[in-house]
């Protein structure tokens, strides 16, 4: 016959086996993202998702943010062309991710953030104490001047400075202006990325370089605010700056692709093989939370667009919930 003892242990192990289970689930159903998330970015986006970053990690201390700046044409290249693993790509043209991610490797684009372009320089510029809004087009075409851009077929602000030439040339009326500037720019003062023109300028190995005004302010340069007109900031211009074209090359070898003037606008995705898709969605939550990531964005001199926009309810469609809720159709 069983003894009391040995009839109530196979109960004993049952009322274990549902108290373990039992805290077990709401723990698991609490359990927050984990683990490694990619993001790809632009470089001109090196200094706010770094301050992102760190907040967003101090939020979700299971995951780990690895980011990897570049010209924004190059990093959706990494994932389209040499099949590098992201979570998340931001470029600094919208268009970068439309033209090389979707719908292959993205089914939707955020646009998020705004700029404008700038002439950058130091005090140990040569003419620093001359140049103004009204003559840096004559500026940049003395022979002892050094200056440079990205290049247009790696980073957004490459092309995009090329447009602001070619605009100046239709703004100020000038004949030839555009060819004239261009022809003191040495194929050398091209780099693959705008922000390394900041070290090439602190170092005084140039004087006067193309970037962005919200990276001209992260790196305490001194810059020259141009007219509305040619500076790719406002989009209430944005039929002018159609009048700027620049040709670039294209996803194959041989093949180019015609950029067309636009107002500066970043896009963000998340690719649709992400290794780690709840960190990424969390990421993503953060950054464009109005109180969160796009207040960030705000405070490093990135302007941010609130509410974040996306082009057409079909899209929208496409994003989980929890970052549709943050977005709205705009055209």
């Amino acid at each position: 016959m069983m003894r009391k003892e040995e009839k109530m242990l196979p109960m004993l192990m049952l009322l274990f086996i549902f108290i373990c289970f039992g805290i077990t689930l709401p723990m698991t159903a609490m359990a927050g993202p984990s683990g490694k998330v990619i993001v790809f970015h632009a470089g001109s986006l090196t200094v706010p998702f770094a301050e992102i970053e760190k907040n967003f990690e101090a939020a979700y201390p299971d995951v780990d943010v690895l980011r990897e700046a570049g010209g924004s044409t190059k990093m959706a290249r990494l994932i389209s062309e040499v099949g590098k693993p992201a979570d998340i790509m931001a470029s600094a043209d919208y268009k970068v991710i439309d033209n090389n991610l979707i719908p292959a490797f993205a089914d939707w684009n955020v646009r998020f953030a705004t700029n404008q372009l700038v002439v950058c320089y130091t005090d140990q510029s040569r003419y620093a104490d001359q140049i103004t809004a009204d003559n840096w087009y004559e500026i940049l075409q003395k022979k002892d001047v050094v200056w440079g851009h990205s290049d247009p077929n790696l980073d957004p602000c490459g092309y995009r400075s090329l447009m602001v030439l070619q605009l100046a040339e239709k703004f100020y009326g000038i004949d030839g202006l555009y060819d004239k500037i261009l022809a003191n720019r040495p194929q050398k003062n091209i780099r693959p990325k705008s922000v390394e023109l900041v070290n090439l300028l602190k170092t005084g190995n140039m004087d006067y370089a193309w970037e962005y005004i919200s990276v001209a302010s992260q790196h305490e340069l001194k810059y020259i605010v141009l007219d509305d007109h040619i500076n790719l900031g406002n989009y209430k211009y944005d039929a002018f700056y159609k009048q700027a074209q620049v040709e670039v090359t294209g996803k194959k070898p041989n093949t180019w692709i015609t950029k067309t003037g636009q107002s500066c606008t970043y896009g963000i995705t998340m690719i649709k093989d992400a290794p780690n898709p709840d960190a990424a969605i969390a990421f993503l939550q953060f950054l464009l939370s109005p109180d969160r990531g796009l207040t960030i964005l705000k405070q490093m001199g990135q302007p941010p667009i609130v509410p974040p926009g996306i082009p057409d309810g079909k899209m929208a469609g496409q994003m989980p919930p929890q970052i549709a809720d943050l977005v709205e159709i705009k055209d």
